[in-house]
């Protein structure tokens, strides 16, 4: 029986030696497991990082072609409405010499033109600039003259428009030649 408890004992003391030394791999194991668990969680992490500013950068892109399309086709409509305006202005000097005229029937054909051609380019955006008797302003006004006046309160108005100013889009399409007081 002695040699029963001697081998029991031995068993024991080799089952907690077995115990020991499967405890410190499973240690080992979980330790390893942990650190290529937070290697992985930085690594999705970074791969996140990445693909947030990726998509950052594609939505500042997209914004920035947007705005170029709209720029391109708002220069494209600003260089036509451009070109349109030596006939506004040919049409306001017709409007003017046929005021003195009895002919009607031109006087209102004239109009009528002017007055279609205008109302399609203010629904594209186009503005005129009020300039005569505003204050001079070189923000909107170029003075191409000036001349003497005797009140006080008439120096530095616009005395006189040369050649009409206009706004499109709220940027000064072409600036108002203008005399002004002095």
């Amino acid at each position: 029986m002695e040699e029963n408890n001697k081998n029991t004992k031995a068993e024991e003391k080799n089952g907690k030696k077995a115990e020991k030394k499967a405890e410190k791999v499973l240690k080992e194991k979980i330790e390893a497991l942990e650190k290529e668990n937070a290697g992985l969680k930085e690594s999705v992490a970074s791969g996140k990082d990445d693909y947030l500013r990726l998509m950052a950068e594609f939505e500042t892109f997209r914004r920035r072609s947007a705005q170029d399309r709209l720029d391109l086709v708002s220069s494209a409509s600003a260089e036509t409405i451009k070109g349109l305006l030596p006939v506004l202005d040919d049409c306001e000097r017709a409007m003017a010499m046929l005021e003195e005229s009895s002919d009607e029937a031109a006087k209102e054909g004239t109009s009528l033109i002017y007055n279609k051609l205008m109302a399609y380019l203010k629904g594209k955006g186009l503005q005129k600039i009020e300039a005569k008797g505003q204050k001079f302003d070189t923000d909107f006004h170029e003075a191409v003259a000036q001349i003497p006046v005797q009140d006080e309160e008439s120096k530095g108005l616009v005395y006189d428009v040369i050649e009409t100013g206009y706004l499109f889009g709220g940027k000064v399409l072409r600036y108002a030649k203008v005399v002004v007081g002095a």
